[in-house]
């Protein structure tokens, strides 16, 4: 059995656990993947030292492992649920991991984050909080993955502390109002204005539709397109025109979306409610010895819920 210690340090951040033995141990080293100057400490190398304490960045560095194999004492600080997500991640994609993440690629994952993403968008609408939690952990893990995947490109790589460096980088710059000495936005439609100056300035866009998911769903993709040509001024005679059925949807979804009103979730909430409708309808059905099935037009209006 080891006297040695071995404490896993989380980028600079040592536990608070460890300061003690590190101020009082007269041979404290920096393991292979932690950087010695940051800690003022020497690197181990070759070093044979007893009882020794070793700052690692890991339980699986080579010397650590071996440490603690030997029964060295391990010192580390909680791990915040989020890095433990990215961390899992990393060990599934990795050799010796999980086969079936390790092939993945962006575009075979793409089915799972459209699928994720309704599924999450089904329990915000049946108000299932169960549900909701799990189903945000479900769409975090596309993103983990997504990101995970991106550190392997050969050309542009980039991971997860990209992904978030990116993202806060965005939140502050689209809020100055917030986080510099802009004035102050009083109105959600003063925000939703200065959002789009602020995006138009950032990404040098050339049109009002650049940066519009033209893949979306069509009755979304319709109603984003209304939003954004009612902010630009454009009027309601300029949409396409036509008695067909094509152009009509588009009409309603994109005035829709003029008005306030999200197409795609009240027409996602009617097609719900009439599949509802149809499983009452088919349950009355047996309850009264019929078969579903055999059901003809006056059958279903009969035992149509009122």
């Amino acid at each position: 059995m080891t006297a040695a210690v071995v404490v896993i340090a989380r980028g600079a951040t040592l536990p608070a656990a460890a300061l003690p033995i590190l101020r009082s141990s007269a041979a404290v080293y920096a393991a292979s993947d932690v950087d010695p100057d940051v800690f003022g400490v020497p690197a181990l190398g070759d070093t044979q030292v007893r009882d020794l304490v070793l700052i690692a960045g890991s339980r699986r560095e080579a010397k650590a492992a071996a440490l603690i194999r030997a029964g060295a004492r391990v010192i580390e600080g909680p791990v915040p649920p989020l890095v433990e997500a990215a961390e899992v991640m990393d060990r599934l994609r990795s050799p010796g991991g999980c086969p079936w993440d390790a092939v993945q690629t962006h575009e075979s994952l793409r089915q799972y984050l459209v699928e994720e993403t309704y599924e999450l968008l089904d329990a915000i609408e049946e108000g299932d909080r169960v549900a909701l939690r799990e189903e945000l952990g479900d769409v975090l893990l596309q993103v983990l993955f997504h990101a995970r995947v991106a550190v392997e490109d050969a050309a542009d790589p980039f991971g997860i502390d990209e992904v978030a460096s990116d993202l806060v980088a965005k939140l502050v710059g689209r809020h100055p109002h917030v986080f510099a000495d802009a004035p102050r936005v009083e109105t959600v439609s003063d925000q939703n204005l200065k959002w789009e100056e602020l995006k138009q300035a950032e990404k040098s866009r050339q049109s009002i539709v650049d940066g519009v998911a033209l893949g979306q769903p069509a009755v979304a993709l319709a109603g984003k397109l209304g939003q954004r040509s009612g902010r630009a001024g454009i009027p309601l005679d300029l949409f396409p025109d036509g008695a067909e059925a094509a152009a009509q949807l588009f009409r309603v979804a994109a005035t829709a979306r003029r008005a306030g009103i999200d197409p795609e979730g009240e027409l996602r909430a009617v097609a719900k409610r009439f599949a509802r409708d149809i499983r009452d309808a088919e349950q009355a059905a047996r309850d009264a010895g019929l078969e579903p099935t055999t059901l003809e037009a006056d059958g279903w209006r009969k035992f149509w819920p009122s």
